[in-house]
Order: structure tokens, then sequence, then C-alpha cells
């Protein structure tokens, strides 16, 4: 762990000999001490591994979040790659080094020069530029260009091209009923799937000038999957860094993933704790309040970019996302934690805040929306079981004003007070 000093690679509860030792023979020994905040709640991580096949474990911090590798087994990683560099340190230009008896053969030379990235999707403000060799159909690289003339947003434009290489890939784009064919075999869409890919071909055909007769699918009205927030935390825990970062600003404020990838370090007031989040779908700009952890995960992010997460793109985001979903799946033995995506921790803020305010409005306000019908799709009741809550009776008007102000609801009148309750 670069920049570890020797106080943070104290290990055990306390700097002293008897330190308390793992029950686990195989386990890289007494658990460090959080270099953060100093915590002793360090729970064991998965392992990982160097080039020249060193073991590290890793650690995670139950208090800050913070994920560390043991100091110990960093140290030992070192001193292999220093022994290899002394050894790979000899100059190969001398004249005991030159074998004269041999020559060498180059049969095949690969270029050397680096080749152009593929095409992605840039962030907003940014121009999309295309290279000439890039590996995409010119007539989607069309539609991507009217979509852009057209006015859509990016992550619109990202989802609709996608789908659009596809089906060019797979069917001929040029032919309805190649699609129609191949829509109809993919039995692992559901109507749902089947209904956007439909809609994006019609807008594509609107594009190229063509029409088509599309086939009829129709969603299924489902309730959204809302997980716990022990499952929450459990997936959070198991993420990278910035991955689980990420994943954290969307739990502690609803937005959407697009509106997340935006933030920039200008719109995070670390005085407040609030962040400002940019709408994307039309919807209302907020300003929206988060807890200190989150706040210090997001100051310990590097800050190379003007962006909070740049360095990459929402694409590599979420495909490492997915992977770590399947690893803590399948290590939890919970299946439930494969449903969950980035949009399920929107779903799943605006459960809660309907369940702890039971304004609409409210949640209506922290979500974005302009329509209260769009945020009733979001909203459901869900059965907590029995609950306990903080009951306060308030005698005068001045008390029941401040109840309400700490987030109090009112129950009924008892006598002359009034009985107000909180879940706790």
């Amino acid at each position: 762990m670069a920049g570890l000093t020797p106080e943070d690679s104290i290990f055990g509860n306390k700097a002293s000999s008897n330190t308390r030792k793992s029950d686990n023979p195989e386990s890289a020994g007494a658990s460090p001490l959080c270099p953060k905040c100093r915590s002793d709640k360090v729970w064991r991580d998965s392992k990982r591994y160097t080039k020249l096949g060193n073991e590290i474990q890793r650690w995670y911090c139950r208090d800050c979040g913070r994920r560390i590798s043991d100091p110990t087994d960093v140290a030992k990683a070192r001193s292999t790659l220093e022994h290899i560099e002394r050894i790979e340190s000899k100059s190969l230009k001398t004249a005991d080094d030159i074998v004269t008896s041999r020559q060498i053969c180059v049969t095949e030379t690969k270029n050397l020069v680096a080749e152009p990235q593929r095409n992605r999707f840039l962030r907003r403000n940014e121009t999309i530029q295309l290279q000439a060799n890039a590996n995409i159909p010119e007539k989607v690289v069309n539609y991507l260009l009217w979509l852009k003339k057209q006015g859509y947003a990016e992550s619109t434009i990202f989802d609709r091209v996608k789908i659009i290489k596809f089906l060019a890939k797979n069917a001929n784009i040029d032919d309805p009923e190649s699609i129609k064919e191949l829509i109809a075999k993919r039995d692992s869409w559901g109507l749902g799937r089947k209904e956007i890919v439909v809609e994006c071909y019609s807008n594509y055909l609107i594009c190229v000038g063509g029409t088509w007769n599309p086939p009829r699918y129709k969603a299924v009205e489902k309730l959204p999957f809302i997980p716990t927030e022990s499952e929450i935390d459990y997936l959070i825990a198991c993420l990278g860094n910035k991955t689980g970062t990420f994943a954290q600003l969307l739990k502690e404020t609803g937005a959407r993933r697009g509106e997340a990838w935006q933030l920039e370090w200008t719109d995070i007031d670390a005085e407040n704790r609030t962040v400002r989040i940019t709408p994307e779908k039309h919807s209302n700009p907020r300003l929206l309040k988060i807890s200190q952890r989150l706040l210090e995960r997001l100051q310990d992010l590097p800050k190379n970019n003007i962006y909070v997460f740049g360095g990459t793109n929402l694409e590599t985001t979420a495909r490492l996302f997915e992977l770590s979903r399947k690893i803590a799946a399948n290590k939890s033995k919970n299946p439930r934690l494969l449903k969950i995506t980035f949009h399920t921790l929107r779903h799943w803020k605006a459960t809660m805040e309907y369940h702890k305010t039971k304004d609409i409005l409210h949640v209506m306000k922290t979500l974005g929306h302009k329509n209260i019908k769009n945020t009733l799709r979001y909203t459901q009741l869900v059965d907590f079981g029995d609950q306990d809550y903080v009951v306060k009776v308030a005698w005068t008007l001045e008390e029941s004003v401040k109840l309400l102000e700490a987030g109090f609801q009112y129950v009924c009148d008892y006598e002359k007070g009034k009985i107000f309750r909180k879940p706790k």
C-alpha cells in the first residue's frame, strides 16, 4: 500500500506484543489498524496477487469503508520486485553480453504505433470523436450523428447505438423482416426488452427514411425489486474503492447513474455536506445531503480530472460492478444480490424516503421528477414488520413545531397534548 507509514503498519488492537492473532492458520496474521480512522474493526477481505505471484491479503474497515492491503505482504512483494530489478538492471550493451556467433532473424514485426482507442461516448460538453478505422458500421455511425443532432441525451445515444450495433451484427439492418425474426427468436429477452428494441429500430428507420410494421410487444408491469439495506451495504463493501463510492453516492442521493457520473468536484460542498445534481432526461436539479462517511470517500478519490469519477467511462464501471456483484453473490450464497443494479439503488431510495416521511412530494423533489406520476412508479409500501418508534408528547405549539422539524409524525391528541412518533 503506497504511502504507508510505520505507525500505519501496527497490527492488532494495540501497539504491543500481545496483538491478537487470527484463528485461521492460513491467514496473513493479525489484523492491521485502519490507517485512515485508526479503527480496529477491520475484516479480512479477498486476496490479490501480483504479476510475480506474491499473495497480498486485503482488509476492509467497517467504520470508514476503506480497503487496505496487508503491509507485511506488501513489504514482501516489494522486496521480491526489488530483487528482480537488481538482476535485470545489468546493461546488455557490453562486449561480454553480445554473442557474435549468432544472428537475429526477424520474420514478423508488429506495428508499435499505438492503435487509436475505440469509440466511446464522452462526457457532457465534449465532442464525440469518430476514428476513421473504428470497428463500427458506417450506418451505425450515421445514426449516432443523427441522434446527436436531434439533441438526445448521451445516455440515450449510448443505449440506442448499442442496440443498433447488435442488430446490424446479427441481422440485415435494412430488412425489417430480418429484424423481426431476430427479435422473435431471442428467447432470453423479456417482453420489456423486446419492446425497447422495437422502439429503437423504429427510431433508426426514421433516421434512414424507412418504414415497417412493428411487432407488438408490451412489457408486463411489475413492482421494482427492493433489496434490504444490509444486502446493499454488503455489496458496496465488496466493490472496489471507486465503484463502491459511486454506488454509495447512488444509494444516498437516489440519483440516476448518468447524473452521478457527471458530478464535478465543484458540485461538492464539503462544509455543508451536500452535492449538486445536474439533471438529465429533463428532470429538475437537486441539492442533496450526503453522509460524512461518503464525503470522506469522495475526497479520497484522485483529483486528476474535473469530474469526480473521471479517468474511465461508465460502461467500464458497470462491467466491474457486475463482476464484483457476481463474486459477492457466490461468496454470500445470496442470489438476490444479482438483481441489484445501479438503478435499483434509486428504487430503494424512493421507497425508503416515502416510508420515513409518507410525503410523496418530498420523494418527488428528491428524485427530481416534474410529474408526480413518474414518482409513483418508483414508490411502493414495503412490509417492515413490527417497527419500533420514538414517541413524544407536545403540550405547546412551540413543542409541536420542534417535533415536526425533527421528523416526527403527528398521531393523535391526548387530553391537552399531541402525540408524535418517529421510526427509530
